[in-house]
């Protein structure tokens, strides 16, 4: 197995390395690589860098990328544009300095093609052949950061400022990087902590500079990074802007005291061998499992990588992906379950009776579907449209789809009537397109209050909930259609 590899090299005045340190990319070989693409941008150098670069580009045709920042933005600037250029696998940054040595970059490929990694960090500080001994109270530094970013991440890291981070392309686009100076490296490393990415560390070897010899990161550099994990460790901003809507479902992430009392609702309803339909980042598998058989499933190909990373270490449960308007999807995992759990799926469907047929066959004889939709068509605005909702139903809608799509219908309940208002506020009356964190923070601490109404308020719920058995057959009409 091999990988395509895709280097991002930022530079800003390297005019005396550059060069050489290009060349050790290019030369670099490993059966481990099918192809290596280098992304050269050069970050608005003003010591005659730009010009050597734009010589050397032309001088080698096609040999490497070769991108211009008008005016010096910082190294995360420069990452996110080369980013926008790959097109490998993986991608890895590169610094332009030689203290970092690019016939270390097959060793970061390894756990990707043997363990299946998102990302690998390349240590200065697990064994490796040698590096060079510099400044204590430098390392000292970088000793603290690496300690307060893996008691922020829970992750046992030793080399948080490594230059040399290799993640999967897919999913380091993904990621929204707002960070344009060195605020980059713990960024990504929380973000990549927080999506659940698999990460890895593989010794390298560091041939440090002097501040003599250019070095130019400080102790300043250092305040900031703390500034920025700070940042990081109470924000979540972990997805782009994507057409499932990723950003604003990872959102309901931050609302734990919610999730569990939609799991506390439905849990009376579950059965031992369990679909979850749009299964998210497991808000609510978490909350379930174990069981006897849990297999959580989505079309979003960010939570597929996400979902598998947490099912490692629980036999009782895997992944699949699974779209529910997919009759082959239905036929693949025919009459397995004898529950289904698809909670705020069916609203993103065109065609309803196709999915309920789907869901049909997939469900064990006398099997129950548990189905959460959004309910009231008059409060169908802005929010529903970024999360894809077809539709908002009325209790006597949902009824009516599901007998005809072969269930026989046990209860239907209102669920969540306390957040209607702020529903109709944001999405209806404001148009908003995403949730206020500040929103969701102060509704997370209010549960205790919001189950306690929940029977007493007058009007209805947010969701409805369906609970329906799986019967023999669907209905046919008069033509014998289902």
């Amino acid at each position: 197995m091999t990988e395509q590899l895709s280097v991002i090299m930022p530079v800003y005045n390297e005019r005396y390395l550059v060069k050489a340190a290009i060349e050790g990319v290019l030369r670099v070989k490993s059966p481990l690589i099918s192809r290596l693409e280098l992304i050269v941008v050069d970050d608005g150098s003003t010591d005659g860098t730009r010009e050597l670069l734009r010589e050397f580009a032309n001088e080698h045709p096609g040999a490497f990328h070769y991108l211009e920042h008008e005016r010096n933005l910082g190294k995360g600037a420069a990452v996110r544009t080369g980013l926008q250029h790959a097109t490998g696998t993986v991608t890895v940054i590169q610094d332009a300095d030689l203290e970092y040595d690019p016939q270390d970059l097959p060793r970061l490929l390894v756990p990707f093609v043997e363990q299946g990694a998102d990302a690998v960090f390349g240590s200065r500080f697990l064994t490796s052949e040698y590096r060079r001994v510099l400044y204590f109270r430098h390392s000292l530094g970088n000793t603290l950061l690496t300690f307060l970013a893996s008691l922020i991440t829970d992750l046992n890291l030793s080399d948080m400022e490594t230059c040399y981070k290799a993640v999967r392309t897919d999913l380091l686009k993904s990621i929204p990087i707002r960070s344009s100076d060195f605020r980059f490296e713990p960024e990504i490393t929380i973000k990549l902590a927080k999506r659940g990415a698999r990460l890895f560390e593989v010794p390298i070897s560091y041939a440090g500079r002097t501040y003599a010899e250019g070095k130019k990161i400080g102790f300043r550099d250092g305040f900031l990074a703390i500034t920025a994990m700070l940042r990081w460790w109470i924000i979540d901003d972990l997805y782009r802007s994507d057409e499932y809507g990723s950003e604003i479902l990872t959102d309901m992430a931050s609302t734990p005291h919610f999730n569990r009392w939609m799991a506390d609702t439905v849990r009376p309803f579950v059965g031992a061998r369990v679909l979850e339909v749009g299964a998210g980042i497991g808000n609510l598998s978490r909350q379930l499992v174990p069981r006897d058989r849990y297999t959580v499933t989505e079309v979003n190909p960010h939570y597929l990588r996400y979902l598998r990373n947490q099912s490692e270490g629980k036999p009782y449960m895997d992944v699949q992906p699974f779209d529910l308007a997919d009759p082959a999807d239905a036929r693949r995992l025919s009459g397995e379950y004898d529950t289904i759990l698809c909670l705020n799926g069916l609203e993103n469907v065109a065609d309803e009776n196709g999915a309920l047929l789907n869901l049909h066959t997939v469900l064990a004889p006398e099997g129950r579907a548990v189905i959460l939709v959004p309910q009231n068509p008059k409060l169908y605005g802005a929010l529903d449209q970024v999360l894809g909702h077809v539709k908002r139903y009325t209790r006597l809608e949902l009824h009516e789809a599901l007998e005809k799509n072969g269930f026989a219908v046990e209860r239907i309940l209102d669920f969540n009537r306390m957040t209607t208002p702020m529903w109709w506020i944001n999405g209806t009356l404001l148009r908003r397109k995403h949730f206020s964190r500040v929103q969701l923070k102060i509704v997370n601490h209010l549960i205790w209050l919001f189950r306690l109404l929940e029977r007493i308020l007058p009007w209805r719920g947010i969701s409805l909930i369906a609970v329906a058995r799986r019967r023999a057959e669907p209905e046919k009409d008069k033509l014998g259609r289902r």
